[in-house]
């Protein structure tokens, strides 16, 4: 059993939990359950180093790779492998870390997990080493989520987009903004030292001019950050429609391979079909329903009231006609009815190939728009992703980093701050009540990166990470 050292002072970082970061070694299979020709465990915490140089049966180096026999507490041999020592504040978790890089088999590695528990070691939580890299001043919040976005990948734009975040784009935005509102907070606050002149020493500061450029910078991150919202979570797309105008054929077009069963027989589509694409650069979850129609068969029925559910939830829907006979408007109509805001509707004409009508966009007499193509030789198509895309407001991949829909959050908390600010001005507001609402957002922005976090929000954000992560 390795011994304990002594128990230095715990270290702080802005946005640490208030419980502080315990002093435990903990311990965890890093790659993903199964079987592998490489299998990972990972050590972390003051115990790390120690426990590693007894499994491997000799000191390691730092940052060199150790070939050893590794072994158990009674000393038998598990495995051999790699060892490799990375210590502490130059490490992933800014603590001694010791990587096991052995066989890939969950027996092998669970023999090698159970000598690390043995040793003094724990289980470690789920996310808990990108938890302790956060406490300790490596990443930031948002870096942090972006660890688990990078991971969990749908596409590679969106890999590109977590690797952006990860390297701190848009942290660093989040920041320059915020040292923008902090500037012009200390000046607002100075002027509380001279409550007769206040109302000329703002507006000499142009404080108003200042707070119209914050405004702006805080508009284009706000966009940037919805695209980063998109390219994360993906566009939810619903075909919906009646039966036989070739939903189906549409989804297994844009997939690329015989995803949902294609026939003659109307209704052969009775639930749900979903596949998770990738159309340039842009994730979307397209999901193919039944034909929308009156039927006596209960099972289509279901599957009917199914169809208009995903299609009040989807972010566009691809409202499918047979290009042969005219727009059936009256569906749309009931769609909205049923709660489809028309923003988010596409007419999808199919059948360009028999009406013989040119495929492309254009906007219908009744101001929906449209989209005239072919699911079965594929003309048209491009027009529809791009239909898609506006829909969404999905701009393209660019230099776009990954968020998530809380940073969206914090950010339109700090844009109604700001607003309230901006409205004090003009009506001579007092400094003390301006330096208010900008610490209001100071701290919303604060929230985004982690220098302002509740326990609670911290909690809920590393359990969704893997365990070894």
């Amino acid at each position: 059993m390795v011994s304990t050292p002594p128990d230095p002072d715990t270290p702080s970082a802005g946005g640490a939990p208030s419980g502080a970061l315990d002093r435990d070694t903990i311990a965890a299979v890093a790659t993903a359950p199964g079987m592998g020709g490489i299998g990972v465990v990972r050590i972390s915490g003051p115990l790390a180093l120690g426990i590693g140089a007894d499994i491997a049966g000799r000191p390691l180096a730092p940052r060199l790779a150790t070939y050893a026999p590794f072994v158990d507490a009674r000393g038998e041999p598990v495995d051999h492998g790699i060892a490799l020592a990375f210590p502490g504040p130059g490490s992933f978790t800014g603590e001694d870390v010791v990587e096991l890089q052995g066989h890939g088999g969950p027996v092998v590695l669970q023999l090698l997990l159970a000598a690390a528990v043995d040793r003094g070691a724990r289980l470690a939580r789920p996310g808990e080493f990108t938890e302790r890299a956060f406490v300790n001043g490596k990443l930031d919040l948002a870096q942090a989520e972006a660890v688990a976005d990078l991971i969990a990948s749908a596409s590679e734009a969106a890999a590109r987009g977590a690797l952006r975040s990860l390297e701190g784009q848009f942290s660093r935005a989040v920041d320059d903004l915020d040292r923008s509102v902090l500037e012009l907070r200390v000046f607002v606050e100075a002027a509380m030292d001279f409550p007769e002149e206040d109302e000329d020493f703002l507006r000499e500061g142009r404080v108003d001019e200042r707070l119209a450029d914050i405004t702006g910078r805080f508009e284009s991150l706000a966009r940037h950050t919805r695209q980063g919202v998109l390219l994360r979570d993906g566009i939810a797309v619903a075909l919906v429609g009646p039966p036989n105008v070739g939903k189906s054929s549409l989804l297994n077009r844009l997939a690329g391979q015989e995803r949902a069963i294609v026939t003659d027989i109307p209704g052969t589509t009775r639930d749900l079909v979903q596949a998770d694409l990738s159309l340039d650069g842009m994730p979307i979850q397209i999901v193919d329903t039944a034909g929308l129609r009156d039927s006596d068969d209960p099972v289509e029925r279901e599957g009917v009231r199914r169809a208009r559910d995903q299609a009040a939830r989807a972010d566009v829907v691809l409202l499918l006609e047979d290009d042969r006979v005219e727009p059936d408007r009256a569906l749309a109509a009931e769609l909205e009815t049923a709660g489809l805001d028309r923003a988010r509707l596409v007419r999808v004409r199919n059948k360009a190939d028999l009406s013989g009508a040119p495929p492309g966009r254009h906007v219908d007499d009744d101001g929906v728009a449209t989209v005239r193509l072919s699911a079965l030789t594929g003309a048209g198509v491009d027009a529809l992703v791009d239909a898609i895309k506006e829909k969404a407001g999905f701009a393209g991949e660019g230099t776009t980093f990954t968020a998530r829909q809380r940073h969206l959050a914090a950010l339109a908390e700090a844009r109604e701050a700001l607003d309230r600010a901006a409205a004090l001005m003009p009506a001579g507001g007092a400094p003390e009540l301006v330096a208010e609402e900008l610490r209001a957002v100071h701290g919303a922005l604060g929230s985004i990166v982690g220098a302002v976090s509740a326990d609670e929000l911290l909690g809920e954000i590393f359990s969704s990470f893997c365990i070894g992560k």
